[in-house]
C-alpha cells in the first residue's frame, strides 16, 4: 500500500496517509476539519535499490551470510587436512614400475 501526500488548503496542514489504491482520495482536514484537503502529486517512495548490486543476495540477513561463511571455512579446512599421498616403499624416486605378469593367461 503506498503512502498518500496530502495538504488542507484552508489552514495549510500537511499530512501523509497510508492507504490501498483503491480507496478514495481523504477530503477532510484532521486539523481544522474543513472539506479542503487535495492529495499531492508526488514520486512517492517507489522501490529502493540500495548496496553494491541489485541482486537478491544482497539483502540476505546476517545469519544467512555467517552460516555460509561457515559452510566455506568448513570445506576450506577439511582440503587443508587431508594427507598427501604416500609412495609405496618398493619403489625408488625415479623408478618406473611395470605391470604385473602374474596370473596373466598368455594368447594361444
Amino acid at each position: 500500500m503506498p503512502t498518500y501526500d496530502y495538504i488542507c488548503e484552508n489552514c495549510g496542514h500537511e499530512f501523509e496517509r497510508f492507504q490501498p489504491i483503491t480507496a478514495n482520495p481523504i477530503r477532510k482536514c484532521p486539523l481544522c476539519g474543513r472539506s479542503k484537503v487535495k492529495r499531492l502529486l508526488g514520486s512517492g517512495s517507489g522501490v529502493i535499490f540500495k548496496g553494491s548490486g541489485f541482486y537478491q543476495t544482497d539483502y540476505r540477513s546476517e545469519s544467512y551470510k555467517n552460516s555460509e561463511k561457515s559452510e566455506k571455512s568448513g570445506t576450506d579446512t577439511d582440503t587443508a587436512k587431508k594427507k598427501p599421498e604416500t609412495k609405496s616403499k618398493d619403489t625408488k624416486p625415479g623408478e618406473k614400475t611395470k605391470p604385473s605378469t602374474k596370473n596373466k593367461k598368455e594368447p594361444a
